[in-house]
């Protein structure tokens, strides 16, 4: 898709606004959960249908920052996409285009470290979708899925299945909301980042760069993108 031209005080806060230092502990550092549904799995051909973010500061989940949108896409999910998100046509016929709606995705990143689950997936898309917008994404990125591989193998556990969120939640004794809905798996991994925080936490003091370390190690990558493959979209 062509670059357009983009001008907002939300694009111009987010470029302006650098992120929390590396050396920050982790409580005391801002983060935005977000899970993006889409229309596929590759971003430079598959469009972003929904988000939701949510807002982690000083160690605790702030549920009245919740934001949620539908976005219509250039090209309506398959058949096989709607299995998994459940958004059809109908749904999404009348939601507002990227466009309309990017203002609302940059203000819940601005300053902040991003959080996702096996986050390749954001990471991809919401590089592409900024690049639309002349904006590059710019957040440090700490994926759950390798803070998990990481607490697992600080325990000498395999983690197995658990690196699919509802299983991983479960594990943690945490409740699983709305699978393979933005809204309610941002939810899951907003508690599953406390949860797994924490515990590294107890074993090393964590700051914003160790957490986002753990999901840039060559081994993790290699094994999230395999998670990836066999779980995100089960």
């Amino acid at each position: 898709m062509a670059q357009q031209a983009f001008a907002s005080s939300a694009a111009a806060a987010y470029t302006d606004t650098p992120p929390p230092e590396p050396t920050l502990p982790w409580r005391e550092a801002e983060f935005c959960v977000i899970d993006l549904e889409t229309t596929g799995l590759d971003a430079t051909t598959d469009e972003i249908i929904s988000f939701a973010t949510l807002q982690v500061a000083h160690g605790r989940l702030h549920l009245g920052d919740a934001r949620y949108e539908h976005i219509r896409p250039n090209r309506m999910p398959d058949a096989q996409t709607i299995r998994i998100h459940g958004l059809r046509e109908s749904d999404l016929e009348d939601a507002p285009a990227l466009s309309d709606v990017v203002d609302a995705l940059l203000e819940p990143l601005t300053g902040t470290v991003i959080v996702a689950h096996v986050a390749s997936v954001e990471r991809s898309f919401l590089t592409a979708a900024l690049g639309q917008f002349g904006l590059r994404l710019s957040n440090p990125i700490v994926d759950t899925a390798a803070l998990a591989a990481e607490l697992f193998r600080r325990r000498r556990e395999k983690p197995g299945e658990l690196i699919e969120l509802s299983a991983l939640a479960r594990a943690l004794g945490l409740p699983a909301h709305r699978p393979h809905h933005a809204d309610g798996d941002a939810l899951t991994t907003a508690q599953v980042f406390l949860a797994l925080a924490t515990h590294l936490d107890a074993l090393t003091p964590q700051t914003v760069g160790s957490l986002t370390r753990y999901g840039n190690r060559p081994r993790s990558f290699a094994k999230l993108q395999s998670a990836l493959n066999r779980f995100r979209r089960s």
